[in-house]
């Protein structure tokens, strides 16, 4: 299986170091939206969507003022999935699957691209993403992203199997795509894990969604946040001391098993433009 590594919605927000670790706090930091083209046997499977062409169109139709202002997204069409699709010579016809880690705005804005798609969530995260039962929740889930009524696949999250200490893990394709439950920052937010050895020649990278956001949170000694975007990640999600102890199981992983599976976030740039480099 071949992997690309694509950013589909990179983020400007005011903070510098507060939030990215270097840079004056009135400087911009910069966050990425690392979503991944798989080419499986058969079709090509996105993890993690990005923004879509509408919203480049109309930045506040879908996305809103608030999330404009706050994270200030570099909108345009040529970061968007389904155009960077095409540029690496394949047909968006072909995304067959679209493997979600959840359904937040910043990761699920562009299932609309791709309306023929089969889009893999956890039943968990699909149920929370309906019920929007929480303020919080009515803010990180945005319906309109799904009104084009996606063909959604329910997977559960309890029983299933096994990968490195990580339970009910559920195969997507030929036990080469892995939905791996890493609940906490959203009731039903998962990993996913691609069967696929990078220029390292690891056996499995890990898309850990947002289960971290900074890459000294799971790959430095001793663990460090920057302290504005730390205070971010406790305040946004369901279950903080859910989230901590997935992190841990984070940085477990990643110091024992880091010569055979490649941890990553969301939107760490310095992770993203490593796999870039590291793409072959």
């Amino acid at each position: 299986m071949r992997v690309h590594h694509l950013d589909c919605l990179t983020m400007c927000p005011f903070g510098g170091s507060w939030l990215g670790g270097t840079g004056s706090i009135f400087h911009r930091a910069e966050l990425v939206a690392h979503c991944l083209l798989v080419e499986g046997s058969s079709s090509l499977v996105l993890v993690d969507t990005g923004a879509a062409l509408r919203d480049v169109e109309k930045p506040n139709a879908r996305y809103g003022r608030m999330f404009n202002m706050s994270a200030n997204p570099l909108y345009s069409r040529k970061s968007c999935a389904v155009e960077q699709v095409k540029r690496l010579g394949f047909d968006p016809n072909d995304v067959r699957d679209i493997v979600v880690t959840h359904l937040d705005l910043d990761h699920a804005g562009g299932l609309v691209d791709f309306p023929k798609a089969t889009v893999h969530v956890l039943a968990k995260e699909h149920a929370a993403a309906i019920a929007r039962a929480t303020l919080i929740e009515r803010t990180r889930y945005v319906t309109k992203m799904w009104d084009h009524a996606p063909k959604w696949k329910l997977h559960q999250g309890d029983g299933g199997d096994a990968w490195f200490g990580f339970e009910s893990v559920r195969a997507i394709e030929n036990d080469e795509i892995l939905l791996i439950p890493l609940h906490g920052h959203t009731r039903g937010h998962a990993a996913v894990a691609v069967g696929s050895p990078n220029a390292k020649g690891r056996e499995w990278l890990l898309h850990a969604g947002d289960s971290y956001f900074h890459h000294d949170e799971v790959h430095a000694t001793p663990a460090s946040c920057p302290g504005g975007l730390g205070m971010y990640e406790a305040q946004i999600a369901i279950d903080d001391r859910l989230r901590r102890k997935n992190q841990t199981r984070l940085r477990d992983l990643a110091k024992e098993h880091g010569n055979e599976v490649d941890v990553f976030c969301a939107h760490s740039p310095i992770e993203f433009e490593r796999l870039v480099a590291e793409d072959v």
